[in-house]
This record gives C-alpha cells, structure tokens and sequence, in this order.
C-alpha cells in the first residue's frame, strides 16, 4: 500500500469515527428526551390526581398532610391547655373501606390521642397502623407529663403490665424500673401514678393510682387533652362527660361576622368551656337546637 492509499484509509477511519460518535450524541439525546417525556407524563397524572381529590371535597387527601394537620390541632391544645378535643363527624354515614383505612373524623381521634400519650407508652398502647405513618416526622408536644427517663415528677403517666400479681400490679412510667401499685389491674390500661417526692422505685415503697385530674387540682400542673369521638353534632352535648354539660358554648361560621375580642363578652362559666368551629356543612341554626340556651351565636 502506497502512502495516498494509506492517507486515503485514515480519513475514511476517521470520517466513519466520527458519523458514529455523532449517531450516539444523537441517541443519548433521544434517551434523554423520552425519560423527560415520562417523568412529565407521571407528573401529569399525579397532578390531576390531586385536583381530582379536591373535587370531591377532599382538602388534605395527602396523608402526611393531614397528619400535619391533626399534629397543628394538637399543639394548639396542649398550648392553651384544654382539657377536652371533641371531634364529631359531619358524615358519619361513610363506612370505613377497612381496618387500615378510617374516615376524616377517626384519622383525627386517632392522631391526637396518640400524640397527647407520652413517647414511652406509645408502644404499648399503639399498635402499628397505617395511620400512624407519618407520626414520626411531626415535633413533640413537650407536655407536662412528656416526662423523659432522668426527669423526676410527683405524677407520671404509665401502663400497667402482664406479670405476677402476688404483690398487686406493676406499671411501666419510663423510668429504669417498673413501679408496683397495691390494685390488681388488667394489663395494658393507662393510670395515673403518684410518684412523690421518694425516689425509691424498688418494690419496697408501692406507688397510688390517682385520678388523671390530680395533678391539675393538686399542684396546677397541665396534663394533657382527653379525645372524645362524636357520631353527630347532637352527641357532642348529650354525650359530654361533665354531669352539668358546657354552661358556655361559643359557635363560630365562616359566614358570620368579624367581630373583635374587645366585643366579645364573657359571663362568669365554671370549669367548662367549648368553642366549636363550624363550616357550611354544619348550619348554625343546627348548632343552636342542639346546645340550646347556652350558646353564643356568632351569625
């Protein structure tokens, strides 16, 4: 082979080297495009899934949403220290489509019972549930009685345990050992103990069950928010624990006025006050045959 063959041999190499490099450039940039086009595609449906979810009335459809959601309620109550969250369901005839799947007014209950229960009983008391997922990533409420291991309080919430009975019932309150109580209980029930000032946690100095509101009325100690579920808007006043019911009742609607604080006069209420906050699938006037002459209307 001459050197103007040898010449003419590279140039066609070198010429067949590049078309290809250029075929490949072009084929990466296919690739490229058609992962765009099935990432939009996914986006797109996604994004109409939403829309369609709030269509049919669904404004927190996202799980991690609502959790958020019920996570925000119950910081609001652990902060201005109420004593009862009534949640009561304004379609109650929506049945749940399985153990794992409850309706809005469950979700709820669910969630702030279990962020008002102390860490440490949480896993006895709660088992998994897929309601329960995105708990984790919500801050904690800091309560009173969120009491951690090193911390000493006079009044700790616990648990009572399966085990031997022959000297009564021993109580998990998250400390390094279980307290003994003198009652014979069922396991797995959550009690109030009262702790003290002995820091002895052996079996030789048994502990007291006391009444959840002992730490309130004894020492003006916050401790945490009851739960109650209502079927109706009617079961939030039939079926309140107080034996004398809400003596002062304040019902608000997005289609009522604004009025100031300055305006808003309060009468004298003993221990027991509600405030319910209404939408338009709950009337006022619903509100008002149902908790009579207690409540103050704002319409």
């Amino acid at each position: 082979m001459n050197s103007g063959d040898a010449e003419a041999a590279a140039a066609s190499k070198k010429a067949r080297c590049k078309k290809e490099k250029k075929k490949k450039r072009k084929d990466d940039c296919g690739a490229a495009e058609a992962s765009a086009a099935d990432e939009e595609i996914v986006h797109d449906k996604k994004r109409k899934k939403q829309l369609q979810q709030k269509k049919n009335g669904d404004d927190v459809a996202v799980p991690n949403r609502k959790t958020t959601l019920a996570g925000q309620i119950a910081r609001a109550a652990t902060v201005f220290r109420i004593d009862e969250v009534v949640v009561f369901d304004s379609n109650s005839s929506v049945e749940n489509s399985g153990d794992d799947v409850e309706s809005g007014a469950r979700f709820l209950v669910r969630i702030l019972q279990y962020l008002e229960t102390p860490q440490y009983l949480r896993r006895r008391l709660f088992p998994m549930h897929n309601n329960l997922k995105f708990v984790g990533l919500l801050p904690p409420l800091d309560a009173p009685h969120h009491l951690r291991k090193h911390e000493w309080s006079e009044f700790r919430e616990g648990v009572t345990l399966d085990g031997d009975r022959s000297m009564g019932t021993f109580v998990d309150v998250g400390l390094s050992k279980n307290v003994l109580v003198e009652q014979m209980l069922e396991p797995g029930k959550r009690v109030t103990i009262a702790m003290g000032t002995n820091r002895d946690i052996t079996t030789a100095c048994k502990r007291k069950i006391v009444s959840p509101s002992s730490p309130r009325d004894e020492m003006e100690l916050y401790w945490g928010y009851k739960v109650r579920y209502a079927s109706n808007l009617g079961g939030v006043f039939s079926d309140s624990p107080y034996k004398e019911g809400y003596d002062y009742i304040i019902g608000t609607s997005e289609h009522g006025k604004i009025i100031s604080s300055s305006e808003l006069i309060l009468p004298s209420f003993r221990k027991h006050f509600s405030s319910l906050s209404n939408t338009s699938k709950t009337p006022l006037g619903e509100l008002d045959s149902k908790c009579g002459n207690s409540c103050k209307l704002n319409n």
